[in-house]
């Protein structure tokens, strides 16, 4: 009697080792000293202007939740949460908290209540121009924004991995995923 699970000698490697390895070899090629490591000069390095965008970013996608809730308080419940989560993303990236959210949890500070009426014109992308800034009247209309937003965050922040380096690639990384998860919730029932 054999103590083995299978008698037949297996023909390769499995689909896990191989997933294993590939996500290995992500995480190997973000932990290389990217373009921005070495640099010497006088203003910020690559790393440290990507790492200034993605807390402002978050920012500015705090924004959008606050908008959100202030417009649709009835969603304030589910959303909060995921703002919350936002919040700690950008303070993980260097931002600073300069208040703390009022009772309805609309508002961070003064400069996040500022964004939350438009959109973000200091980030320089052409991706947001779409954006009016303005929360949709309905609840599953608001819903889709904030989705969208995240969607587009968490695929350009997957995008720059390759260029920044490794702490900052797995930081990035990390809330890129976190954004993934937070439009499943956003867009279920």
């Amino acid at each position: 009697m054999s103590y083995f699970p299978s008698s037949r000698p297996s023909s390769g490697p499995r689909r896990r080792s191989l997933l294993a390895s590939a996500a290995g070899a992500a995480l190997l090629v973000g932990c290389t000293g990217g373009s921005g490591s070495g640099e010497s000069g006088s203003g910020p390095s690559d790393a440290e202007r990507a790492r200034a965008r993605a807390a402002r970013d978050s920012e500015d996608l705090a924004a959008r939740y606050a908008a959100v809730i202030a417009a649709h308080p009835v969603l304030a419940e589910r959303l909060r949460p995921l703002r919350e989560e936002v919040v700690r993303h950008a303070e993980a990236f260097g931002a600073v908290r300069a208040a703390s959210p009022t009772a309805t949890g609309a508002a961070a500070s003064p400069s996040v209540s500022a964004r939350a009426a438009g959109p973000g014109g200091d980030s320089g992308d052409s991706d947001d121009s779409d954006d009016s800034g303005v929360v949709p009247a309905d609840e599953k209309g608001a819903l889709a924004l904030l989705a969208g937003a995240e969607r587009k965050l968490a695929d350009r922040r997957a995008g720059a991995l390759l260029d920044v380096p490794g702490e900052l690639a797995r930081l990035l990384a990390s809330v890129a995923a976190a954004g993934a998860a937070h439009v499943f919730l956003l867009t279920e029932g």
